[in-house]
C-alpha cells in the first residue's frame, strides 16, 4: 500500500510556532469563553494561499484541519489522542505511542520507523467506519478504551459560493447522519470557511449559508430548542469562519499575488451563534458531559477553571478493574481450573 504525500508537513513550522496556550478566557463559576488562536490560523492559510493553492481543496483544507486539531490539543486534549496529529505520523494509536515511549530508545527508534512505513498501521488520514459506509473524517479524538469520541469534518469555498452551496450541505448532513448512526454519544462537528468576497460577489448565498449552518444542527428547528428533539441525526456543532485576503496584480502575465498582509480571520459580520468560539465550546463541553470525570482530566481543569482531586485513569488500571468486576481477573485464575476441559458425552446416543 502506497503512501499518499502528506500536504501538513509544510504547516508543521507555523505550528511550532505556536505551542498550545490556554484557550479560555473566563473565571471559575463564570460562562465558558473560548478564544480561538485567529493568527494561527491565518498564518497557516497563507502558506497555500501565497502558493496559489486556495483553489485547490488539498493544502487548504488541510490547513484548516491542523488549525482545529491545536485548538483541541490547546483545550488540554492528549497529543497522540488527536488527529491530525502535529508531526509525522498523522493518525498514531495512543497505545503503539505509549508502547514506544516505554521502550529502550534505540528499540523505540528502530520500531518508531517500521511502524511509520506502514499505513495499515499509521494511515495518512482518519477513516471512521459510519452507520452506513466508511467516511475520511478530518479531525479526530479517539482512543482504543473510549472509541470515536469527536468527530469533525471541514468544508471550503472561495468563490463559485452559491453555485455550490446546495452540494455542499447535502453531503454534510448525510455524513451528520452517518457518524451520528454508529457513534450517538461521540461529539459531531462541522466548520465551515468561506472566502469574504462572497460578501460582495454573492450576498444572498452568505445569508443561505449561515441558515444551512444552523439548521445542519441536531435538533434545529424543533422544539426545545437547537440539539434537542427528533431531528438527531445533525451535527452537535456547526460553525462558519470568514476569511479575507487582498489580491495584488504581479505583473501583466503573472496574475493575482498575495499581498504582504497574508490570510486574516473577519469576525464583524459572523453572527455569534455560528462563530467558532461556540463550536468549540459546545463540541468539548459534549464530550466531558458523555464521560465520567476521571476522564479528560486536565480539559476539565481548563474549563471549570479549577484543580480536580482527580487522577486521569489510566487504560491498564480500567482493565484489571473490569477484569476483577468479570471474575477474570489473573490474580484469581489459579483457582480455576486449569487444562483441558474433558466433557464425557456419548458421541452417538441413539446406537
Amino acid at each position: 500500500m502506497s503512501r499518499r504525500p502528506d500536504k501538513l508537513v509544510a504547516y508543521e513550522p507555523v505550528l511550532a510556532r505556536h505551542p498550545p496556550t490556554d484557550p479560555w478566557r473566563h473565571t471559575a463559576g463564570a460562562r465558558p469563553c473560548y478564544a480561538p488562536d485567529y493568527g494561527l490560523l491565518g498564518e497557516l492559510l497563507t502558506q497555500p494561499v501565497r502558493g496559489g493553492e486556495a483553489s485547490e481543496s488539498g493544502a487548504f483544507a488541510k490547513g484548516i484541519d491542523a488549525w482545529i486539531a491545536h485548538e483541541l490539543r490547546r483545550a488540554g486534549f492528549g497529543a497522540d489522542e488527536v488527529w491530525p496529529r502535529a508531526s509525522q505520523p498523522r493518525v498514531l494509536p495512543r497505545d503503539v505511542a505509549v508502547l514506544l515511549d516505554k521502550l529502550p530508545k534505540a528499540l523505540a527508534d528502530e520500531v518508531r520507523a517500521r511502524v511509520g512505513a506502514m499505513p495499515a498501521v499509521t494511515p495518512a488520514d482518519a477513516v471512521i467506519l459510519g452507520r452506513a459506509y466508511d467516511k475520511q473524517v478530518d479531525v479526530v479524538i479517539s482512543r482504543w478504551e473510549r472509541g470515536p469520541e469527536l468527530l469533525i469534518s471541514t468544508k471550503a469555498q472561495v468563490s463559485s459560493f452559491g453555485k455550490n452551496l446546495p452540494n455542499r450541505f447535502e453531503e454534510a448532513y448525510g455524513d451528520a447522519g452517518n457518524l451520528r448512526g454508529r457513534y450517538p454519544l461521540a461529539a459531531v462537528g462541522f466548520l465551515f470557511v468561506q472566502r469574504s468576497t462572497i460578501l460582495d460577489t454573492e450576498p444572498d448565498a452568505f445569508e443561505r449559508t449561515i441558515d444551512m449552518i444552523r439548521k445542519l444542527r441536531a435538533g434545529a428547528g424543533v422544539p426545545g430548542g437547537v440539539g434537542v428533539g427528533a431531528d438527531s441525526g445533525g451535527y452537535t456543532a456547526t460553525a462558519l469562519v470568514l476569511v479575507e485576503w487582498d489580491d495584488i496584480a504581479d505583473g501583466p502575465a503573472a496574475g493575482p499575488a498575495l499581498a504582504p498582509s497574508g490570510v486574516r480571520v473577519r469576525h464583524d459580520v459572523v453572527p455569534a451563534d455560528v462563530a467558532a468560539p461556540q463550536f468549540f465550546t459546545t463540541l468539548i463541553r459534549h464530550i466531558t458531559a458523555v464521560t465520567p470525570v476521571v476522564h479528560h482530566v486536565r480539559v476539565r481543569e481548563l474549563l471549570e477553571r479549577r484543580n480536580l482531586p482527580v487522577a486521569e485513569a489510566d487504560a491498564d488500571a480500567l482493565t484489571a478493574e473490569a477484569n476483577t468486576a468479570a471474575g477474570t481477573d489473573p490474580a484469581t485464575r489459579a483457582t480455576e481450573p486449569t487444562g483441558p476441559l474433558l466433557i464425557d458425552v456419548p458421541l452417538f446416543p441413539d446406537l
